[in-house]
C-alpha cells in the first residue's frame, strides 16, 4: 500500500525563515544568494526555482531525496544558525514558499520560494552594517558577501545594502540589525537621501567596477589593439 502525504490548499503562501550568504558576481552587475549547506555551490536569486542538487531529473521536493529549498518555520530557530562560526556573516532571509512543497515538524522542504526581506548582521567590529563587501571566498564566478560598517569596507570590494537589494531586484529588501550605530546615523536615518557610510561603499563599489572595466579594455587592447605606431 503506498501512502499518500496529506495535502494543505492555503490561502496565502506560507512564510518560512533560513540564512544565506549574500554574492556579487563577478563583474559586479548581479546579487543573488547561496546556501550554507545542501545545494550551496548553485547561488539563486530573489524568485528562483529548486533544482535537484544531486542532478537527478526529478522535480523538487521529491519525497525520497533531499532536493529543494529548505526553510524553518520559526525566526528565531533560524537566527540561531548564525551564532556558529561558518554562519556568522550570513543573511537571515525571510521568504515566501511557492509552489509545492512538504511540511516537517521545524520546517519546509518546497519548490520556488521568494526572498522578501534580508537582514545583515552586525560588523565583524561590532559596528552596525552598512554595507557587504567580500569576504574573502566565493564560488565560481561570484564573490561571497559579509557585512561590514563603512569603516572595514574602505579597500575591498563593497556595495551597499540599498544597492545589492536593486541589483537583486524583485523587490528585495536589505536592512541591518545589531551592532553599535555609527556617529551621526540617527541623524540621517530619517532623511530621503542615502547616508554617508552608504554613499562610502557605493564608492568602493563604483572603484571595484572601474577596476574591472580597466582589466578587460586591456585584455582586448593585447588581443586586437592597433599595431605600434611608425614614425
Amino acid at each position: 500500500m503506498r501512502l499518500r502525504l496529506p495535502e494543505e490548499r492555503p490561502t496565502e503562501p506560507p512564510t518560512g525563515y533560513k540564512i544565506a550568504h549574500a554574492v556579487l558576481s563577478q563583474d559586479g552587475t548581479r546579487a543573488a544568494f547561496t546556501g550554507v549547506s545542501l545545494g550551496g555551490a548553485l547561488p539563486y536569486g530573489v524568485l528562483a526555482d529548486a533544482s535537484c542538487a544531486y542532478g537527478l531529473r526529478h522535480r523538487p521536493p521529491h519525497r525520497r531525496c533531499d532536493c529543494g529549498f529548505h526553510c524553518v518555520h520559526d525566526r528565531t530557530a533560524a537566527e540561531a544558525l548564525l551564532c556558529t562560526a561558518d554562519h556568522r556573516s550570513a543573511l537571515l532571509l525571510e521568504v515566501t514558499v511557492l509552489g509545492a512543497y512538504i511540511r516537517f515538524e521545524r520546517g519546509f522542504r518546497y519548490a520556488r520560494q521568494r526572498v522578501r526581506t534580508a537582514t545583515a548582521g552586525p560588523c565583524a567590529c561590532g559596528a552596525t552594517a552598512t554595507a557587504l563587501a567580500d569576504a574573502g571566498w566565493g564560488r565560481p564566478g561570484w564573490r561571497a558577501l559579509a557585512p561590514v560598517c563603512a569603516g572595514c569596507a574602505q579597500r575591498r570590494t563593497a556595495v551597499s545594502l540599498a544597492a545589492f537589494a536593486r541589483l537583486a531586484g524583485e523587490g528585495l529588501r536589505v536592512r541591518a540589525s545589531g551592532g553599535t550605530p555609527p556617529p551621526g546615523a540617527e541623524a540621517g536615518a530619517g532623511g530621503p537621501g542615502p547616508t554617508v557610510p552608504e554613499l562610502v561603499a557605493e564608492a568602493a563599489l563604483l572603484q571595484a567596477r572601474l577596476d574591472w572595466f580597466q582589466t578587460q579594455l586591456a585584455r582586448l587592447g593585447e588581443r586586437g589593439g592597433d599595431g605600434p605606431a611608425h614614425g
